[in-house]
């Protein structure tokens, strides 16, 4: 669960440090207040892009930091994208937000931001303001089935993309294939002339360096054998030798020059090594206008080869055995084009069986998972609704299979079920979209859920029935849940209020836990708006005590 959220210098934030509880964790304030920030903030650190004008006027950077708690199973999970909570199971998410680039960190390593979502969606699901949109695309209904019976499709998924690769792959070595005689004698020819030309050059593995080395030497030899003439000339005189002769004379009379005798003695040693080494290379060396010219041809056509075929004597090889491969298939094409029929025939038979294997599993799971949508969508005050799902085969096949499906409702009697996009309002897609989220919840394990504003377009009972789900998505997940309506904030086991203010001249938004009484306080303002009365602290009051007490009396029950 989700533990922690810090903030700094973000958009209205100055800084906000929240400690998050179990359960249902509410917040609310007033509009404008920066409710948006706090869930857009989260946003961020899970790698969403970040705005031009996200960091706070003055600041140099923006940073937003989350700490969740992982359990046991969830910990085995990480580890299998190499990434381990510390001993105490925690694990700790930043995001650095700076003017040109950003940065993001699990456990003070730098992580890319696939990585990053890989690592979030294991702990954190977000259903934002706009989420239910996605409802009016059918794609959407594939990916909610899917992740509802993940246990028994993903295996055979898997199958499926793997087959689809290898069914593309062939469809396009098919489609090369029938390319007409003349265009394969032509690319004939030219692969018999690319294979010629490597095989011809036959060009070894750090060849290419001895003869860059060689050449450097034969290219600068008039200059090698001057510098070294002179070295010889300086190293050949004898002022060493005299200076031995006069410390000689000395060096009875006190023991420190006794010492730099023996150092001179030393340095004449070496003078005279140095000497006969460079004596031995003036006899031996020579350079040979020749080779010179045959190195300087060779390492050009070196270039030439690594500039068409790889950098390399190790590419090289692999764009050589490449071409003979090709090659082989085109002198040989009509076995070549038979054999890839075969296998086309066969990988097509095996995907379209996986397809419909797949398929099964999704028809059957639909029909446990629309019930249950609709389950709870007569908990959303959904007075007389259907909930069904129709599907369709592709004319084909994708990477995830051939099915095309989609969700159908009817929401009043006597009309026929048809396509969410074509019935529902916003308020409706809203309560659709919890009723899903809440029988996702039931089978999936992440654990934590932020519904930002999923009360829009509801009051009255709809509201009420909307906080009962929320409570009960909360029994076994942590919620955080930003909503303007009393009858949700009710429900809060925990509840933080936002709020802006006027801070030595600049707009600052901060936010705090409340205690009981502020919370009764903040379900009045809720209730009340503007004029906030005793009647309407008593209805507050009420209210919270009335969910208090039915919490108390199902713990007794049990």
């Amino acid at each position: 669960m989700l533990l922690e959220l810090h903030v700094k210098n973000l958009a209205l934030i100055e800084q906000a440090d929240v400690e998050l509880g179990d359960g249902l964790n509410i917040l609310t304030g007033e509009t404008g207040a920066g409710k948006s920030i706090i869930i857009g903030s989260v946003n961020l650190a899970l790698g969403q892009k970040a705005p031009r004008d996200i960091i706070r006027s003055g600041a140099e950077y923006a940073w937003v930091e989350l700490v969740f708690a992982v359990d046991e199973e969830k910990r085995e999970k990480l580890q299998s994208l190499d990434v381990t909570p510390d001993e105490d199971g925690i694990l700790v998410i930043t995001r650095k937000i700076m003017a040109t680039r950003s940065v993001s960190r699990i456990n003070d390593e730098t992580v890319t931001v696939a990585k990053l979502r890989q690592v979030t969606g294991l702990l954190i699901d977000i259903h934002g303001q706009h989420e239910h949109q996605s409802l009016l695309h059918a794609s959407k209904h594939l990916e909610i089935l899917d992740t509802y019976a993940k246990s028994r499709t993903e295996p055979v998924k898997q199958k499926v993309e793997k087959l689809y690769r290898e069914y593309k792959s062939l469809q396009e070595s098919l489609e090369e294939a029938g390319t007409d005689q003349e265009a394969r004698r032509r690319e004939v020819d030219f692969l018999q002339f690319e294979v010629a030309e490597i095989e011809d050059a036959r060009i070894q593995p750090g060849e290419e360096e001895a003869l860059a080395e060689e050449y450097r030497k034969f290219s600068n030899g008039q200059k090698i054998l001057e510098s070294l003439s002179l070295a010889y000339q300086a190293v050949e005189t004898d002022s060493i030798g005299r200076a031995l002769q006069k410390i000689g004379e000395v060096a009875g009379f006190d023991p420190e020059i006794g010492r730099i005798q023996d150092q001179l003695y030393d340095a004449e040693s070496i003078l005279d090594d140095v000497h006969h080494a460079i004596n031995a290379y003036l006899d031996n060396v020579t350079f040979d206008e020749e080779r010179l010219r045959q190195t300087e041809e060779r390492l050009d056509l070196i270039h030439t080869i690594q500039s068409k075929y790889g950098g390399t004597a190790e590419k090289i090889q692999e764009a050589l055995e490449e071409k003979r491969a090709r090659l082989e298939q085109l002198e040989h094409f009509d076995e070549y084009r038979k054999q890839l029929e075969e296998d086309y025939k066969r990988v097509t038979g095996e995907l379209d069986e996986c397809c419909a294997r797949l398929s099964r599993i999704r028809k059957a799971a639909a029909s446990t998972l629309t019930r249950k949508i609709r389950e709870g969508l007569l908990d959303l005050n959904f007075l007389d609704v259907e909930f069904s799902m129709e599907f369709d085969r592709l004319e084909h096949y994708t990477a995830i299979g051939y099915d095309g499906a989609e969700f159908r409702i009817s929401t009043n009697p006597g009309e026929p079920v048809r396509p969410l996009g074509m019935v529902a309002s916003g308020g409706e897609l809203s309560r659709i979209m919890l009723a899903i989220k809440t029988v996702l919840a039931d089978s999936d394990d992440i654990p934590s859920l932020i519904f930002d504003e999923i009360d829009t377009g509801i009051s009255g009972r709809t509201a009420q029935k909307v906080s009962e789900k929320l409570a009960i998505i909360a029994k076994n997940h942590q919620v955080i849940c930003i909503t303007h309506l009393p009858q949700i904030a009710a429900m809060a086991d925990c509840h933080y209020e936002i709020a802006k203010s006027v801070e030595k001249g600049k707009t600052v938004t901060r936010i705090h836990a409340l205690d009981e009484e502020q919370m009764v306080e903040e379900l009045a303002r809720l209730l009340g708006g503007a004029r906030i009365t005793d009647a309407v602290r008593e209805n507050a009051r009420e209210m919270k005590n009335f969910v208090i007490s039915g919490r108390h009396d199902k713990t007794k029950s049990k």
